[in-house]
């Protein structure tokens, strides 16, 4: 089922995903990030502990970044790969036109801004599949939390994710993204593997992600047991 796939819109912290894949494909795991006063300056959703003048663990801040959706941690993130939040949007812009994006465009990190950044259900399809072909990512967006080493007051940080099939415990679940600001509105893009079967869903301005996004995934896999 498909309802205008190709349309442009605004894809709030879907955007996430690729900063993943870029990050994913210019650092490595055991790197640790300087955390600057950039990164604290930011707004919306965040891990919100991040210790200025520190360094953490890049893999402890792409959790933060895929399962909270931590602003902070995209620009962390994106400083680290590139120095500037401007360089790394344009390495985003890079692989998209790279993977053969035809309505896709970033112009955050993050996908706080919405002008400029948008995409469509089918590019974010592909993006998604990329992400769950990722070693280092896909373990992340399938995790319902995480409890990781942090140079913090206790030592560890505590991350939960906030997509809904995740914390459903919807069966066979295993990502991949949510996305929320008033221009986008609810966003979801959401997989689950039962066998040998895997679907996936692509929301894009949604009233309610949760409930279509089941919706869908159980007629597409009544679908397949009927086949």
């Amino acid at each position: 089922w498909q309802k205008n796939p190709g349309k442009p819109v605004p894809i709030a912290s879907l955007t996430k995903m690729m900063t993943a894949l870029v990050v994913a494909a210019r650092a490595k795991p055991s790197d640790r990030v300087l955390i600057t006063s950039d990164a604290l300056h930011y707004t919306g959703s965040g891990v919100g502990l991040l210790p200025k003048g520190k360094r953490v663990s890049l893999t402890a801040l792409l959790y933060g970044l895929l399962l909270p959706s931590g602003n902070d941690a995209a620009i962390a993130l994106a400083d680290h790969v590139a120095g500037t939040q401007a360089r790394f949007i344009g390495l985003m812009n890079q692989r998209a036109h790279a993977l053969g994006l035809r309505c896709t465009h970033f112009s955050t990190v993050s996908g706080i801004v919405d002008e400029n950044n948008y995409s469509c259900a089918q590019d974010l399809a592909l993006i998604a599949h990329l992400v769950l072909s990722q070693p280092l990512l896909a373990p992340i967006v399938g995790s319902r939390s995480a409890i990781l080493p942090f140079p913090i007051k206790g030592g560890k940080l505590y991350l939960y994710t906030n997509n809904p099939l995740l914390l459903l415990r919807y069966a066979g679940a295993d990502g991949v993204k949510t996305g929320f600001t008033d221009a986008a509105g609810q966003c979801l893009v959401a997989t689950a593997r039962r066998g040998s079967r895997w679907l996936g869903v692509v929301l894009l301005h949604s009233g309610d992600t949760s409930t279509q996004a089941q919706q869908l995934l159980n007629a597409g896999f009544a679908k397949l047991a009927k086949s």
